[in-house]
This record gives C-alpha cells, structure tokens and sequence, in this order.
C-alpha cells in the first residue's frame, strides 16, 4: 500500500490544494483524522467481539484505555515495512502492550481502511450539504431583492424577451435545491461499511461483528462484498461533487459574461487594494469567477479516475488506492473551496440595476416583436404573414439602427390590423413581470 507519501508533501501541486484548504475540511482529510477513524474502527470491533464473549470484559478496558497512536512513529515504521495498516496496528501495538493481540482479529486491511473511509466520506458530505445550504440561501436572498430587476433575456447570447435577475437568480437556487436532494442520496449510498474479512465471506469472522460494530459506529452493513466497498458506491459521490462543481462555473460563466465591458451589469466584488493587471491599471477581472472554472475542471477530471475504479480484478486489486488518496482529499477540498468562493461572490457582488434596465433597449424595442407578432394574430392575420411582416421590420430596425417601434407605426399592413393603443401596448414591460410572483411562488412558497 502507498502511505502517508503518496498524498502528503511540499509539491507544488499539494501546495497547490492547500491554498484552496480550509480549515474543517483539512481537518477531516487530515492524517491525524484518517488514523482516528482507523482506530475507532478497531474498537469498535473489540467491543463487538467482548459482547459475544471472544475478548475479556478486562481485555477490553485495557484496550480502550491504553489504545493511540503517533502520525510521526507509524510514518516511521512504514518505511521499514511498506504497508501503511499494519505500521497502524504495530504503532497502537506500542501503547497497548500484551492486549494487542486481540485487535484486529480475524479482520483484513480493508475492513478497517474501507469502512474508516465510509466515515470520511460522511463528514465530507456532511460538510458540503452545509455549504450548498449557505450558498442557497445567499441566492435565496439576492433572488428576492431583484424579484422585480429587469434585465435582457439572451439565448444563444443574443438578447430575447425581458427576464428578471431575480428570476435568472431563482433558477440557480432550484439547482441547488437538487443537489442537496443528491447528496442526500450518495450519503446514503455511502454510508455503509465492511467487516467481513480477507473476501468477504466471514471466514474468521462472526457476521455478528460486522452488525454489532457498524451500529456503534452509524454506518450499515454492505449486504454483500469482496475484500472492499463496490467502488460504484464512491463513483457516485464524486458524480455529484462533479455535478455541484459544474453548477458553480455555470454561476461564475453568468458572471464573466456580465462583466464583460460591453455589458457592465454585474461584477465580483473588487478589493480595496486588488490590483487587476501587472501592466493596465484600469482592469478589474472577474478572477475568482475564472478560477470557479477552471477548478471545477479538476474536479470533474477526478469523476473519471472514480469510474476506472469500479471494474477491479476479481476480488479486488490494489490500483483503486492510489488514486483514492488523491481524488478524495483533493475532489472535497476544491468542491469546499469553490462552493465558499461562490457564496462570497454573489453575497457581496455588485450589480448595476441601470445598466441591466438600460440593456433592456439596447435593441431598440426588438426585444417586443413577439408581443406585435401575437397581437397581430389575435386580430385575425395568419402566423406566416405576420412572421414575415415582424422579421422584415426587425432585420431593417437592425440593420438600420432604427427604433423598431417606429418602423411598426410606420407599416400600413400593422395599422390596418392594430390601433395605436394596442401598438403602444405591445412596447411595455409590465407584461414581462406579471407571471414572476407566481413563479417565485411556486419555487419558495411564503418564503417568496
């Protein structure tokens, strides 16, 4: 087995992760966390195996009162012996003394490193649930202050009807709201545990163990399994860090685009102090937005090593760990950091209400030519010539750069059809706001 090595050092690269590290989520892929969990693994099967007699009461005592261990002394003896659990077991072996020989009984390296990692991964999810709810209601509450903040809808880039930034915000936070229903699953789909030996089938082994163990530690037995967990299981939670980390950098795209000079209606917030460029004093970037991008690549790249984990050889081959000890630590890290980048984002950006109002007309008036074509309908033209009639105004308005409600007041064939009321009717925004009370309605409910 690779030890503590293989993830820990002064790389760039882990250097790298811990710039992007905060605090609880270091803590809980820390060495000192992993050999705790490893630990309260083995006790717990010492107390399993005391309730079925196999240990003594007095045993046990000793056990638990003695057992610990130094991060530093079992670095240390895995150098000499090249396997990371049994350095574990010889190092607790040293602070326990005789009654050693009754931890780890009848158990293999798995039972203890698999079921340990279950308990990880569980606080991780744990701690990622909470931050999707943090930022959730950070959007919840930017939603509801521009409910009624008019801004260009765009598809394809290019501006359609009027929206709300409220609304554009109210999509994120039912996003949200489905990842957390998501996680709620893979924490399920994780939350179980193995002690069932060197294949799975007991062989030194009471299932009892396994049962009495789990319980202690709240996690349920694996109703079948070889030497370790199906990686199917932990392929999942790294699916749904890939799918929450995506969302984010669709936030953090929304806001480059924003941000861009031409458009100006929204900016992440800007320091006192930051500087943009080495070379041009005047540019403010939208840096941390990028930087939501690009690690949200990282952390989808990690998917793909977490599927190639699930078809092992047979009863299980080592190549899965190596990978696991990168992908976990690094996948939870970044997914922590970049959801808590997003809450400060939006909870503090600013955004231009004038511009995004402004923007609006940008074209013109082109952004009512569907309102003009429905009306024309209603009075009884076919769709086809009033499509024809409401395009070729548009492409000349333009083209042209003339407001397009003045080439409609303009056109015979629209007058013959519409009065100027019902004209001047089809170039208001009140309209495009009635249905958003029902839609924040529908999403929130009296919280709305």
């Amino acid at each position: 087995m690779l030890g503590p090595s293989c993830y820990h050092g002064a790389s760039p690269r882990r250097k790298m992760i811990k710039r992007y590290s905060h605090p609880q989520m270091a803590k809980i892929w820390s060495e000192e966390n992993k050999f705790r969990h490893w630990l309260d693994v083995e006790l717990a099967v010492c107390e399993a195996w005391a309730e079925l007699g196999k240990i003594p009461v007095r045993s046990l005592q000793i056990i638990k009162e003695k057992a610990a261990f130094s991060v530093e002394r079992i670095e240390e003896i895995e150098k000499v012996v090249k396997h990371d659990v049994i350095a574990f077991l010889t190092n607790v072996a040293e602070y326990v003394g005789e009654e050693a020989r009754y931890i780890h009984l009848g158990l293999t390296s798995y039972d203890i490193v698999d079921t340990a990692l279950s308990l990880l991964l569980v606080e991780s999810v744990d701690l990622i649930r909470q931050r999707v709810l943090e930022l959730q209601k950070i959007i919840k509450e930017q939603a509801i202050k521009h409910k009624k903040t008019v801004i260009p809808g765009r598809t394809h880039g290019v501006h359609a009807e009027p929206i709300t930034f409220g609304v554009k915000l109210l999509v994120w936070y039912e996003e949200l709201r489905r990842h957390e229903q998501r996680i709620a699953q893979a924490r399920e789909m994780i939350r179980v545990g193995r002690i069932s030996g060197s294949v799975g089938t007991y062989i030194h082994l009471d299932p009892r163990v396994e049962a009495i163990a789990l319980e202690k530690l709240g996690l349920v037995p694996a109703r079948v399994s070889n030497q370790v967990l199906q990686r199917d299981r932990h392929a999942e939670i790294l699916f749904v860090l890939s799918l929450i980390a995506t969302s984010l950098e669709k936030f953090a795209v929304e806001v480059r685009h924003l941000q861009r000079t031409e458009v100006q209606e929204l900016e992440e917030p800007f320091s006192r102090g930051q500087k943009g460029s080495s070379s041009m004093p005047h540019k403010k970037n939208p840096v941390r937005a990028e930087r939501i991008s690009g690690l949200a690549r990282v952390i989808r790249s990690y998917l793909l090593a977490a599927l190639e984990n699930i078809p092992l050889w047979h009863e299980r081959d080592i190549s899965h760990s190596s990978a696991e000890r990168v992908i976990f630590p690094d996948a939870f890290t970044l997914t922590d950091f970049i959801l808590t980048e997003a809450s400060d984002i939006i909870g503090h950006w600013n955004v231009h209400e004038d511009k995004m109002a402004q923007d609006v007309f940008l074209t013109q008036g082109l952004v009512f030519s569907q309102a003009v074509l429905l009306a024309l309908t209603e009075k009884g033209l076919s769709r086809e010539e009033a499509y024809e009639i409401v395009q070729t105004l548009s492409l000349r308005s333009l083209e042209a750069k003339i407001p397009f409600k003045e080439l409609v007041l303009e056109e015979k064939r629209i007058r013959e059809w519409l009065s100027l009321q019902e004209i001047d009717d089809c170039f208001r925004l009140e309209p495009y706001l009635e249905k958003v009370d029902f839609i924040f309605e529908r999403v929130l409910g009296d919280e709305g």
